[in-house]
């Protein structure tokens, strides 16, 4: 599958049309030309490359997925690799998407690895702002990675918000199932590190994109370029911060629970010096010898006696402790 799109002089003309047909498009420097690939074979890319003048290289970065989000530069193009982002559902892992983008002087090829990247959503954002078609390549790839760049936002909203649960679930009363609260930290940190990877990185990408000897930002199109690049900051900053405010819950996870084991280690211990007090005394009495009041019934209501007050002194000064 292939979408394809040819605005000239700031028009959009046509969309829809055959890729063979592009190669025509480029050579009017009035046009530009965007289309987009869904997991093509390596057959296609090879015709693509030849009638754009492709880099080998970057060509073969887009047939070995996972790839570093990163920016290179060619002498006929540049080659950007970035990742579209969104929670799964429910609790579950992150969904990816590889998204490629060759940049030439009036042209821009996006290449994705699946459809979970909406890329109706990046069309919908160049339909909104028809008065900035006129700059071209500058335009659509701006818009693209302003679209990437918000999905990141929303992911690093729904972490932020899981970590607010499970710092809630710390403090409550009954906390349940220590193992179920563990499997979610575990999770949780370990999507985190996932979602740090594709983001980070995305800092050098538009920092290096907007440099003014690459020519591929316009200068009227600079501010919409660098306040992407202000909210690729603040989503670095904020996945850092995540990374460590998961590490911080499951310190105090952990400490919590020695806090628990200890109290729990208090109580076992002052019942256990209750209990020994009348086993102390039974056992004294017990004795096969002769004692005041042996044989005897008062001889048994003292040793009762014994057993019920040094018992209650005992419960009440460790109920005074707060140990049981």
């Amino acid at each position: 599958m292939a979408r394809t799109r040819l605005y000239r002089n700031g028009v959009l003309e046509a969309e829809g049309f055959p890729i063979a047909d592009v190669s025509e498009h480029i050579q009017d420097p009035s046009a530009t030309v965007w289309f987009d690939l869904l997991a093509p074979s390596p057959e296609k890319l090879a015709v693509i490359s030849e009638e754009l003048g492709l880099h080998p290289l970057a060509i073969e970065d887009v047939l070995h997925p996972h790839q570093r989000p990163k920016l290179d530069v060619y002498e006929s193009h540049l080659f950007l690799t970035v990742y579209a982002v969104r929670m799964g559902k429910g609790a579950g892992p992150l969904d990816l998407t590889e998204v490629s983008v060759f940049v030439t002087k009036n042209a821009l090829v996006t290449v994705r690895t699946d459809d979970t990247c909406d890329i109706d959503a990046v069309v919908a954002r160049w339909d909104a702002s028809p008065g900035l078609a006129k700059h071209g390549v500058s335009f659509l790839l701006h818009s693209l990675l302003d679209y990437v760049v918000d999905g990141h936002f929303d992911v690093a909203q729904t972490l932020d918000d899981q970590v607010e649960e499970l710092e809630d679930q710390l403090f409550t009363e009954h906390p349940g199932d220590g193992r179920t609260m563990q499997r979610q930290m575990f999770d949780l940190r370990r999507t985190t590190v996932r979602f740090r990877r594709v983001v980070v990185p995305m800092r050098e990408v538009v920092n290096t994109l907007i440099r003014r000897d690459l020519g591929v930002v316009e200068q009227d199109m600079g501010p919409y370029y660098q306040d992407v690049y202000d909210h690729v900051l603040r989503v670095s900053e904020w996945t850092e911060s995540l990374r460590e405010l998961v590490g911080n819950v499951y310190e105090t996870h952990l400490n919590l629970q020695g806090f628990r084991m200890n109290d729990i280690m208090k109580q076992v211990t002052s019942w256990a010096a209750i209990i020994a007090v009348p086993t102390l005394i039974t056992g004294f009495y017990g004795q096969n010898i002769p004692f005041p009041g042996f044989s005897q019934s008062f001889g048994f209501w003292t040793s009762s006696l014994l057993i019920l007050v040094a018992s209650s002194i005992l419960y009440l000064v460790f109920r005074k402790k707060d140990w049981i």
